[in-house]
Formats: C-alpha cells, sequence, structure tokens
C-alpha cells in the first residue's frame, strides 16, 4: 500500500528550509493520472536513501500548490536545499522521475 497524499499542508518557508534532496509530489488521491504515474514515481524514489518524498494533496485554494504555479497532477517538484532543480509533469514512467532526481544529484 502506498502513502496517500497528505491533506496537511506545510507552510512555504518549512519547505524551503528543509534541507537537502526533496521530491514534492502534488497530486490528489482520487486523480486518475496521480494514480497511474504512482508506480513510476515509487520506482524512481526506490533505493535513495538521501530523498525525503512528500506527498501534497493539491487542488483550488491549497496555497504550497499556488506557490509552485502546479497546473496538472501529479507533478513532481525536485528541490535541493529548498531550491528548485527540477520538475515533472505526469510522467509517463520512472526514467522521467530519475533523470530529475538526477538532476539535483540525488544517490
Amino acid at each position: 500500500m502506498t502513502t496517500p497524499y497528505d491533506t496537511a499542508q506545510p507552510e512555504r518557508s518549512a519547505v524551503d528550509a528543509l534541507p537537502g534532496i526533496v521530491a514534492l509530489d502534488f497530486g490528489t488521491n482520487w486523480c486518475g493520472y496521480c494514480r497511474a504515474a504512482e508506480p513510476y514515481i515509487e520506482d524512481a524514489l526506490a533505493g535513495r536513501q538521501g530523498v525525503q518524498h512528500i506527498k501534497v494533496e493539491d487542488g483550488p485554494g491549497r496555497p504550497l500548490g499556488r506557490s509552485f504555479r502546479i497546473k496538472l497532477w501529479p507533478t513532481v517538484v525536485v528541490l535541493k536545499d529548498g531550491k528548485e532543480v527540477a520538475r515533472v509533469v505526469r510522467p509517463h514512467d520512472a526514467d522521467e522521475v530519475r533523470q530529475a532526481l538526477d538532476q539535483a544529484g540525488a544517490a
């Protein structure tokens, strides 16, 4: 069983202060695109011990998603020490997500 998207919204300042590599995964639990991409995202993150994966429920009025200008789900925003280094929108395979993580230097 995979982790559902969390309805709790971290503050943007808290996200910007996160050290290391973070994969912010924006979507919803009922979204068909999100459910289809979930295995690709999980596969790309498997074995990457130093990457923090945060699944954030997005939607109208959700400030964190708006601050990252999320338009489509799922969108994975890869951060390194609080700065965006890559983004993948509606990944079609795990390699798209792996390449984004590689841009951040994720091992």
